[in-house]
């Protein structure tokens, strides 16, 4: 993480062969050139890092290489090199864009100085570029049950240390919230707190994410960048949802975590960093193991510390702090005027199963929130919830109560169309999905790709979907649902 390449720019033979030999025994990366025009040649064909610039040389000034530099959208920090009677023109380089000056004679202490100096202010930038991006917003994890009060204490005892922590629970139970209680009453919450969405990157791109790449490592790379890892250096890294990292890359990964090692893609340079690994996952990381899904020894690796997150419908003493600080937030949001829920509101709240999890709650706050009258509780009818038991007025199905087959999407398909309910059954919605994907892999003769796309689902979640319920696509008879069924 930080500098790795250097390029020393000064007409002096000695000055250059020792600062060439200084930066190469701390094993940076190091050019030389005696003029600015060698000097431009090696800033046309490599990034380069840092600069250290003489400001008079044999063929102009130094303060005219550094307004080139500074014109490009990467730009290095230059360094600028100077004698005591051109005092004043380093702080005129300063002013246009120098990060530093040192003045001859000078000792390799203020060289390393002025390295450490500019190794931090680089990295800053680089975090803050990333950290400027997400536009991540820290909540408080809110909460007075029995379940979410042991959690708590679980995360204040684990987040003093440096284990590494995993995180379990249903989607939208606020496994984020709980990573970010870790990172603040951790000892490095001074320290970058990078987040990884594992799901949301492609296979492809996912080593690039994780570790950086070299430029012209591959098609698009036209610049080295660092990667998540480099960024969370001496801070913590999120690894959200992180069953869905691929087969290849666990390995990598595992590397890391034993190792704290790890090169660039298309490098071949040894990276060494200091991160906290924090995971979440929404599934049983160990049934994903005993499946072949994910690797054992990284599981361990992972599992020092578990942390299971409660569904909310197994805390539902924290359903009215969470629907009224939700309320409060929603309104100074968007403007609204609205002092509460009646009591009938309430009751439906608390009655509610909640499969979406707090993630729910807050969407059904701020949908009733701005549909309610100004000055007035948010009532009952206003959060389009079902009756207080828990359960719709009306039975759901899959199906009306007579038998209703699943029309084909490709109407040149020969397949008999498959049939999801027969007269007064109600399917689970698990096997629902199952039968879908059964049924699309049939009418699709195992092809994925195409099963995936009349599914509307990526074919990783396909792929998954096809493990979790032990479809095996290459076999004929595990097509057949009436075969699975019998």
């Amino acid at each position: 993480m930080g500098l790795e390449r250097i390029l020393i720019v000064d007409d002096e033979f000695v000055i250059r062969k020792t600062l060439e030999e200084r930066l190469r025994h701390k094993r940076y990366a190091v050019a030389s050139a005696s003029s600015i025009a060698e000097a431009e040649k090696y800033l046309a064909k490599d990034a380069f890092d840092l600069v250290l610039m003489d400001v008079q040389l044999p063929d102009g000034s130094g303060s005219d290489l550094l307004a080139r530099i500074s014109g490009q959208e990467r730009s290095p920090l230059v360094v600028m090199i100077t004698g005591h009677g051109s005092i004043e023109s380093a702080v005129s380089c300063m002013r246009a864009g120098a990060f530093d000056y040192v003045i001859k004679p000078f000792s390799l202490a203020q060289i390393e100085i002025i390295l450490k100096k500019a190794e931090d202010f680089d990295r800053v930038v680089k975090v803050s570029a990333f950290l400027n991006r997400e536009q991540v917003q820290s909540r408080e994890l809110l909460g007075e049950s029995a379940a979410t009060t042991n959690l708590k204490h679980l995360i204040a005892k684990v987040a003093r240390t440096d284990a590494s922590v995993l995180i379990q629970g249903e989607n939208g139970t606020g496994k984020e919230l709980v990573a970010n209680e870790i990172f603040m009453g951790s000892q490095r919450n001074n320290a970058p707190f990078i987040k990884v969405n594992c799901a949301a990157i492609s296979e492809t791109l996912i080593e690039s994410e994780f570790f950086g790449h070299e430029k012209g490592s591959f098609t698009g790379a036209t610049e080295r960048r660092e990667g998540r890892f480099e960024l969370a250096h001496g801070g913590t890294i999120l690894l959200d949802e992180i069953s869905e990292i691929p087969p290849n890359l666990q390995a990598k990964l595992l590397r890391v975590l034993q190792e704290k090692e790890f090169e660039r893609v298309g490098g071949n340079k040894t990276i060494k960093v200091d991160v906290r690994v924090v995971a979440t996952t929404n599934r049983n990381l160990l049934k994903e193991v005993e499946q072949g899904n994910f690797r054992e020894d990284l599981y361990y690796r992972l599992n020092v510390f578990p942390l299971q997150v409660p569904p909310l419908r197994e805390r539902k003493e924290d359903v009215p702090l969470l629907a009224n600080r939700f309320l409060q937030r929603i309104a100074r949001q968007h403007g609204l005027k609205v002092p509460g829920f009646s009591k009938e509101a309430m009751d439906q709240l608390l009655g509610h199963q909640w499969p979406g999890n707090v993630r729910e709650l807050q969407n059904v706050i701020e949908r009733a929130a701005i549909l309610a009258e100004d000055n007035q509780p948010i009532p009952a009818s206003g959060l389009g919830l079902p009756p207080s038991n828990g359960r719709p007025a009306t039975p759901l199905s899959v199906a009306p109560p007579s038998l209703t087959p699943l029309t084909a999407t490709d109407p040149t398909s020969s397949s008999e169309p498959l049939a999801l309910a027969t007269a007064g059954e109600i399917l689970p919605l698990e096997e629902v999905e199952r039968l879908c994907i059964l049924d699309a892999m049939k009418r699709t003769s195992g092809n994925r790709t195409q099963a995936a796309s009349m599914l509307k689902i990526s074919i990783r979640t396909l792929r998954n979907k096809l493990t979790q319920y032990k479809i095996d696509s290459g076999t004929d008879n595990a097509m057949d649902p009436e075969t699975l069924n019998a």
